[in-house]
């Protein structure tokens, strides 16, 4: 059974952790912004599941006795990917609405113009992905942020119960 007082310790440990898990996030997009050329960012960003299973771990060894059901580590990782979009979100608003002077639009870009042949050979038109650069350009900061934690959001659900499945531990009788 989770009493209040075991919940309200789960959710402070995942602020905790979705905080030091934003900042990975944080390093993560401005490496791949200011050096779009080097494999750092994404490197950094496909830490994430292997940091939460760590501190997961280190919550179910240290503070659990070395038990945790897959509920209590579903919560677990859940809140650790809420917290951590919502401190992403507001980075990721200051850097687009500060930081950025269109630099994002340009790596956008230059994708599309590398990738526009491969689309028109599978059959999509380029107007259509030149209508969709020009949706994504009249977005404010606000709208692709608020896009892009709903994407985190839902690959955080997703990733949430398959970390839970592998972070859980329950004692044998």
């Amino acid at each position: 059974m989770v009493t209040p007082q075991a919940l309200t310790q789960l959710k402070a440990f995942a602020r905790q952790d979705g905080a030091f898990l934003s900042v990975i996030w944080l390093a993560s997009l401005l490496c791949m912004f200011k050096c779009p050329n080097t494999t750092w960012g994404p490197l950094l960003m496909l830490t994430t599941p292997f940091f939460i299973i760590w501190r997961l771990t280190a919550l179910r060894e240290n503070i659990l006795d070395g038990e945790i059901s897959f509920r209590r580590a579903l919560a677990y990782c859940c809140y650790v990917f809420f917290y951590a979009s919502l401190l992403f979100a507001l980075g990721q608003y200051l850097y687009f609405e500060f930081i950025d002077n269109g630099s994002f639009m340009q790596i956008l870009d230059n994708s599309v113009e590398l990738l526009k042949p491969v689309y028109i050979e599978q059959g999509f038109s380029g107007e259509e992905l030149d209508l969709a650069l020009k949706t994504i350009r009249l977005m404010k900061p606000i709208d692709l942020v608020f896009t892009f934690m709903t994407y985190n959001l839902f690959v955080g659900a997703i990733m949430s119960m398959l970390l839970a499945l592998v972070g859980k531990r329950i004692k044998r009788k």
